[in-house]
């Protein structure tokens, strides 16, 4: 009998000792796209913060903010549905059950596991407080503060082991402030109560209060990625067509350069001359006079003007003037309603994303300092990067660029020492280098591929994954490489496989097996040529035990967006439909067959792009843009 008693004993333990790992995250609604927030109160900036996501109060202003890259929201619509989201993630944090009951001093090199913990009385951040996932990326933290919480300069909270900031929440009733160069992560909810940061400040997460003011000094704030996070992915790029085998063009103006400039690329003019370039040093052709080719990029370039004047943009820069100082945008349309003085750096991150596309449009010139930057970070390509100019460009000596200028009738001006690596095209104005210039363009359209795929698929042979490929027109290819994935985002290597030393029309197969397959796995091939450049052709999804050949393509038809699948694994699904700010428009419930299916679903009454999903029960099977007109 006292045996058996133990054993319940232990297991009673054991229980409870696996609800004290367990918590939910509370759905934060629109209020997940704010990074400061607050329901009632005034939102303040001092100095110059970098803040990524929406900013705004449901009832007071949002002021002394310079460039966001988000969306301004004070006492309107959106902010109002954010208060009420708000208002329901903080009864669902309150309500959580907590098990672990640290000391109010956290921090100091300690180590946490998930779970819910409760404090009750006011707490202090000092040192390091390390958050422990145990390799579960879905590991949800809660800390619930019965009073004002505070941090330590220097202070940090660091994650491990899959832990995500999207998974940390901190509930704290009362007034939340934060010591100079802290580094916090996770949401913090303040319960009637102000929010605090200060000078180079980090918060990896949301900054958001029921009610109380919310004020920053010089800080870098970001909503975090990861936990189902809609993965940005920027407009549709525009086809320069025959512009694009240009690095530098003018539709209509003369195209002179002096010094020793570097160029990869075609140049000229369609309306005037060309002169001042060395032959040995242009990496292309120099097109003295208007030709042929001129004529056709001019039309081109016009073209692709016209597209992105027009296409919508997600976010408005307000202040055009305070443009640049250290400036961190992610994948979407920019809008800059005049003049934009660039300053210091600008950092285009890709959140991972290669193929992400960036549009900056300015309805006024663009000057920059000396030294100015634009800086690619996270998988962010130049080939991927447009800025539309409605004016002047003028960029000054020794800056380095990112990105292909499309400038409508102004004058470009690139001065000592700068380096693009894109394009400078202007449809009418005069282009000049003043000396020592070196511009990379990335051909787009110009260059040859490498190859010409006929597929790439992949299916399980008995517990292994069999992947083929065949390619044909191999004409400078060095290697392919494939990457696995368990989401379809996060990739890394599997293999490189050698070209077929074959060169010419004729097909050419590959094969790999992986032998240590995912059971729903995700396979992504690229392509690298003998000269570096990489280019990625397609992913694939492959299931053990199921059909692989899944192909889906989507296409907008008057008031309707159909949706093609064939091969899919039967069985139920849905397609979803997201704007480019990830705001879910509809949900339509759908049965996946292996054979050729139609789906029909209501396109938003709204012109713009938006994000087609296609899901099976379990699964993301597709993601893709669509432009409605």
């Amino acid at each position: 009998m006292k045996k058996r008693l133990l054993y319940i004993t232990a297991a009673v333990a054991s229980f409870i000792s696996s609800l004290a790992g367990f918590a939910q995250a509370p759905v934060l609604g629109t209020a997940g796209d704010f990074v400061l927030f607050t329901t009632v109160g005034a939102v303040t900036n001092t100095g110059i913060s970098q803040l990524t996501g929406n900013v705004g109060s449901n009832s007071g202003s949002s002021t002394n903010f310079g460039n966001v890259n988000g969306v301004m929201h004070d006492g309107d619509g959106a902010s109002a549905q954010a208060a009420a989201d708000l208002l329901l993630a903080y009864n669902q944090l309150n309500s959580a059950i907590p098990m672990f009951f640290p000391a109010p001093l956290l921090g100091n090199g300690a180590t946490f596991t998930p779970g819910v913990y409760s404090i009750g009385a006011p707490s202090v951040l000092s040192g390091e407080l390390i958050l422990d996932a145990q390799g579960n990326s879905g590991a949800v933290f809660i800390f619930q503060i019965n009073g004002t919480f505070s941090t330590n300069q220097a202070s940090k909270i660091r994650v491990i082991n899959g832990a995500q900031a999207c998974n940390v929440f901190w509930k704290v009733e009362g007034a939340v402030s934060m010591a100079s160069e802290t580094f916090m992560r996770g949401t913090i909810v303040a319960h009637n109560g102000a929010i605090g940061m200060n000078v180079n400040d980090t918060l990896e997460g949301r900054a958001l209060s029921i009610a109380g003011a919310v004020a920053i000094d010089g800080v870098l704030a970001y909503t975090p990625p990861g936990c189902g996070k809609i993965q940005l992915t920027g407009p549709i790029a525009p086809n320069l067509g025959t512009a694009g085998c240009y690095a530098i063009f003018s539709g209509n103006g003369s195209v002179v350069n002096s010094g020793v400039s570097n160029i990869t690329g075609d140049v000229g003019t369609n309306v005037g001359l060309t002169g001042g370039f060395d032959p040995l040093l242009v990496k292309g052709t120099i097109h003295p006079i208007p030709d042929g080719s001129t004529a056709a990029a001019a039309n081109d370039l016009l073209v692709a003007y016209n597209y992105l004047n027009t296409l919508p943009h997600d976010i408005e820069l307000l202040y055009p003037a305070q443009f640049g100082r250290n400036l961190v945008l992610t994948p979407h349309t920019y809008l800059m309603n005049g003049a934009a003085d660039f300053k210091d750096s600008l950092y285009l991150n890709a959140e991972g994303n290669a193929n992400a596309v960036f549009v900056i449009k300015l309805k006024g010139a663009l000057s920059t300092s000396t030294f100015s930057k634009v800086l690619l970070i996270n998988g962010a390509q130049a080939i991927n990067v447009y800025w539309v100019v409605d004016g002047a460009v003028g960029i000054n000596d020794y800056s380095n660029f990112n990105g292909t200028i499309v400038c409508n009738n102004g004058a470009i001006n690139l001065a000592t020492g700068v380096a693009i690596n894109g394009r400078a095209l202007t449809t009418g104005g005069a282009l000049s280098s003043t000396a020592s210039i070196n511009v990379q363009s990335p051909f787009g359209d110009c260059r040859p591929l490498p190859v010409s795929w006929l597929y790439f698929r992949g299916k399980p042979v008995q517990k292994n994954v069999l992947l083929e490929w065949a390619t044909a027109n191999e004409i400078n290819n060095g290697f392919f490489t494939i990457e696995k994935s368990i989401n379809g985002r996060a990739f890394e290597k599997l293999v490189t496989v050698s070209t077929i030393k074959v060169i010419g029309s004729t097909e050419q197969n590959y094969s790999f097996t992986d032998s240590y397959p995912n059971s729903n796995g995700y396979y992504r091939i690229s392509q690298t040529d003998k000269d570096g450049q990489t280019n990625i052709y397609k992913t694939i999804q492959v299931k053990l035990g199921g059909q692989q050949a899944l192909s889906i393509r989507q296409y907008v038809v008057g008031n309707y967006i159909y949706v093609q699948a064939t091969g899919a694994i039967p069985g139920n699904g849905s397609i979803e439909l997201f704007s480019i700010d990830g705001k879910k428009m509809s949900t339509q419930r759908i049965v996946l067959t292996k054979e050729t299916s139609l789906y029909k679903i209501k396109a938003p009454g709204q012109k713009g792009m938006y994000l087609v999903n296609v899901l099976d029960a379990n699964n993301k099977l597709y993601t893709g843009k669509t432009m409605v007109q």
